[in-house]
Order: structure tokens, then C-alpha cells, then sequence
């Protein structure tokens, strides 16, 4: 029986996993997949960092080691190339028992939840949210439903009628709900469960001698695309203002292709909704739906007639690259889960806590990235003013400043009547607004690592993970160089 297994191979599980042991635990990670390093070796190569200062442990030190590969300054680089990535987490793992294409965990003294998904809360038993919630179960500003028409980069800048010549929606729009007229209703602040837009980060090229061009996917349909066409021809539309190519971003020239525009890599149908819940093979669909919309939309940039020729041109000299998800055949292995579970644990983290830079007691790492928050959904609107005419927009997109902020023990721990041997480093007790900022990679990073020293300090013990030593956990955190206070 091992002291502490951890779930989920993420950059955050690696964390937990290489804490627990420096710690003296025998540790055990199980991942579901056959890769290491999640969405940081699964195509996110530029990461959103935030407040450098407040980066310490075992965030620094992968950082370190990135910028040791590279043989370049600490921050320098935009970060790793994806094969990199997956390599200097794994070589962190010696001694860890390392379990690829695993579900189901062994006993264990104490476990870590490091999984996007949150899979363990409901085998343990833990209640956990999904979604966004409403503005008065946390008075919170900026949750639940936000105006659909919302202006910004990340929404449409000219009016698209959301319908075919037939009156049929088109695809990729969502269905609003509708009053009794017929009317889309807004609800603005109200908790709906909308998540947070999936997609694929692909890693590309322009390299000639290491890209390879984009080809149609199985069942391709160019009709599919018609909001795309239309936006294309209503306006002065740049590949830039869809897809994030800048040339040498990642070492090596290669690109981490963000989501920039009003059509992007985010899937915006609302299919992701029923992914956290959903079991292996609802997963595996809905994985295969975002990968089969990712390979038709970029082919469809690179090759359509249809397609302006400057943007054409600039997304087809781009390509997927030959040395990268090699097994995978070029696209990335990991679904950019940016929601799952939350679990409801012993303190739930709120916007009020982010926006007021607080640091509590417990503090066990800090946060700092503005509250991020992407597209939810594609819907359509009547505007009145324009004699009822019907447009497209994208709905959710925030981006809110904070300052550091303290992250409390208590988010990583259930509430004793629920669990009393397990932590949560990924999908931790927060709410959606609150887990828009914590969501990031680094952070996760620095919420793996503090969830793998308790677990070890638990295992130890052989006392609940409610009852760990704090000031005994926050000495060792300081010790490895993690930031606790701002």
C-alpha cells in the first residue's frame, strides 16, 4: 500500500506527486492517459504566469529547469516546447511509482486529486459544483450570465444573422432560451452550469522543414463554417484577429495557437456541459467533437475559396509540427478541460477574496492572474433598434485585474463528514469567478506541490488531511521556496 497516490498526471500532479516524496512518502501516480504534464506538455506552451514575484517552489523550480534547457534567463522564454515540457516533467519523477492508462487507484493512506476533471470527488463521496453560479449565492459581481452583447476582441464587431436561407440556426450557435414570445431572455447574474469554452491549443510551424499541412477531417463539411464566411466578408478580418501565429513564441519557431477572436479554436456549441459528469465514453466523444472542429476549422482557414486570400495565405504557411504529439499524429493529446468539478470543501474561495488581495492564516501559495473567464457560449439576440434583426453573439468572456492573493489550506480540503484522506490540487473549493484566476497552470503547480507535502505529512501522522500541521506545512512550503504571503 502506497502513502500517498495521486490522480491525474497533470503539471499539478507531478507537483504532488515529486512533494510527497521529497517529503519521505511512498507515492504512487495514476494517470487515466498515456502522457505526462496535462495541458502543460499537451499543446499550452505559452502559459499565463501572472505575478512572477509570487512564483516560488515547484513552479520556479520547472521553470528553472525550462530555461536551463534552453540555456536562457529564468522568465526569458514564453515557455516550452510541448515534448520538452512532457520530458523535464517526467525526468522530476524518479523513485515515484509512474501508472499511465489507470483508473482506478490503489489503497493508499491518504490521496491527491490532481485530475482537470475531479474525478475522485464523487468516489469519495465529496459534493462538488459545476458551473458558474449565481450573483447572490456568493455576492459575487461578475458571476452567472453577462450580457451577451458585450463588446470586445473576443466578440463579433459586425451583425450576423445567427440563421441559414431556411430559417435553420446555424452550426456552432447555441439555442437561447426563448420567452413566451419567442423572445431570447438574458438573465444576466443568474447560475446556469455554463462552463468555461473547450478547445485544443494546437502546437504549429511555419517552418518548412518541420511543418506539416493541414488536411481535412474525416466527414469535413466547408457548410459547417458559413458564420465564419459570413464574418470573413462582412469585415476587414485578419488571421491574427482569429488565431494567436506569431512567429518564434516557443523556441525552435513554433506557436502556441491561442483563441483571439470572435471565432476561434473554442468551441462554443455547449456541448462541453455534459463532459464533466459524463462518463469514459461520453468523454472520448465529446474529446473527438473538439478535436474533429479544431482540424476543419484550420483547414478550412488554409484552403477554402471562400476565405479571403491574405488569410488564407497566412494560416496555410503555418502547419502542425512533425516533432511534436508524435503518437497522436500531430495534434495535441490533452482537451483543454478549463472547467470541471469544484469541490464545495471546508472554505469555498470567492471573488471578494481575490479583488481584495487577502491573505489568510492558512495561506499555502498565491495566486495573481486576472480572473479569467472564456466564451461560454454562442447565441444569438433580437436588437430591437435595428428593426428586430437578429445577430450572433459570444456570451461570458471576462477578464477581471486582481492582485496577489492568498489561497487557504482549507481549499484543498473536503469537509470532515464528507472525506477525511483525500486533498483536491486542481478542482479545489472555489468558486467558478474565483477559479477563473486559479485556474492557471502555474498556480495549479503551487497547489499540487502544497497538496503533496500535506498528504505526505497526513500519511505520516496518520491524522485527517483536515487536521495536517499548517504552520508545519507553510515552514516546509518556505523551505522549497514557495511564496506565501505578498
Amino acid at each position: 500500500m502506497s502513502d500517498v497516490v495521486v490522480y491525474g498526471a497533470t503539471a499539478a500532479g507531478v507537483a504532488a506527486a515529486v512533494g510527497a516524496q521529497d517529503a519521505g512518502a511512498q507515492v504512487t501516480l495514476l494517470e487515466p492517459g498515456s502522457h505526462i504534464g496535462g495541458m502543460v506538455s499537451g499543446g499550452l506552451g505559452w502559459t499565463d504566469v501572472g505575478d512572477e514575484r509570487v512564483l516560488g517552489g515547484f513552479a520556479r523550480r520547472f521553470y528553472a529547469a525550462v530555461a536551463e534547457h534552453y540555456g536562457a534567463p529564468l522568465w526569458a522564454l514564453r515557455g516550452p516546447e510541448p515534448h520538452v515540457a512532457e520530458s523535464i516533467l517526467t525526468s522530476m519523477l524518479g523513485g515515484v511509482d509512474v501508472r499511465l492508462g489507470e483508473r482506478e487507484p490503489p489503497d493508499a493512506a491518504v490521496y491527491v486529486d490532481a485530475s482537470y476533471e475531479g474525478d475522485l470527488l464523487p468516489r469519495f463521496g465529496v459534493p462538488y459544483a459545476v458551473g458558474r453560479e449565481s450573483r447572490e449565492l456568493y455576492g459575487e459581481r461578475w458571476a452567472g450570465r453577462q450580457p451577451a452583447t458585450r463588446p470586445g476582441k473576443h466578440n463579433f464587431r459586425v451583425l450576423l444573422s445567427p440563421f441559414d436561407d431556411d430559417g435553420a440556426l446555424l452550426p456552432y450557435i447555441k439555442p437561447p432560451e426563448l420567452d413566451e414570445r419567442g423572445w431570447p431572455v438574458d438573465r444576466l447574474g443568474e447560475g446556469d452550469g455554463g462552463l468555461q469554452a473547450y478547445g485544443y491549443r494546437v502546437c504549429l510551424t511555419d517552418r518548412a522543414e518541420n511543418r506539416v499541412p493541414f488536411e481535412a477531417p474525416p466527414g469535413y463539411d466547408p457548410g459547417a463554417f458559413e458564420l465564419l464566411r459570413r464574418l470573413l466578408h462582412s469585415t476587414d478580418v485578419a488571421a491574427s484577429d482569429l488565431l494567436g501565429l506569431v512567429t518564434d513564441l516557443l523556441p525552435n519557431g513554433k506557436c502556441d495557437v491561442n483563441s483571439i477572436g470572435p471565432f476561434s479554436l473554442n468551441l462554443l456549441d455547449g456541448s462541453n456541459r455534459s463532459y464533466p459528469d459524463g462518463d469514459v465514453a461520453a468523454r472520448e466523444y465529446l474529446r473527438e467533437h473538439h478535436l474533429r472542429y479544431a482540424q476543419a476549422f484550420l483547414y478550412f482557414l488554409a484552403n477554402d475559396d471562400d476565405v479571403p486570400a491574405r488569410v488564407r495565405a497566412e494560416v496555410a504557411r503555418w502547419g502542425l509540427c512533425a516533432d511534436e504529439f508524435t503518437d497522436t499524429g500531430g495534434w495535441p493529446h490533452q482537451l483543454y478541460v478549463r472547467d470541471g468539478r469544484r469541490m464545495l470543501g471546508d472554505y469555498v474561495l470567492v471573488e471578494d477574496d481575490l479583488c481584495a488581495g487577502r491573505v489568510p492564516d492558512d495561506s499555502i501559495g498565491l495566486g495573481s492572474y486576472n480572473i479569467d473567464i472564456r466564451e461560454v457560449e454562442r447565441t444569438w439576440r433580437g436588437l430591437p433598434e435595428y428593426a428586430r434583426q437578429d445577430a450572433v453573439f459570444n456570451e461570458g468572456y471576462l477578464s477581471v485585474a486582481v492582485p496577489p492573493y492568498g489561497i487557504p489550506f482549507r481549499t484543498l480540503t473536503p469537509q470532515r463528514g464528507h472525506a477525511t484522506n483525500l486533498l483536491v490540487a486542481v478542482c479545489v473549493s472555489a468558486s467558478h469567478v474565483a477559479f477563473g484566476s486559479v485556474r492557471m497552470e502555474p498556480t495549479l503547480m503551487l497547489l499540487g506541490h502544497a497538496a503533496g507535502l500535506a498528504a505526505a505529512q497526513a500519511a505520516r501522522r496518520s491524522v485527517d488531511v483536515q487536521d495536517v500541521d499548517v504552520r508545519d506545512l507553510q515552514d516546509s512550503l518556505r523551505r522549497e521556496g514557495q511564496v506565501l504571503t505578498a
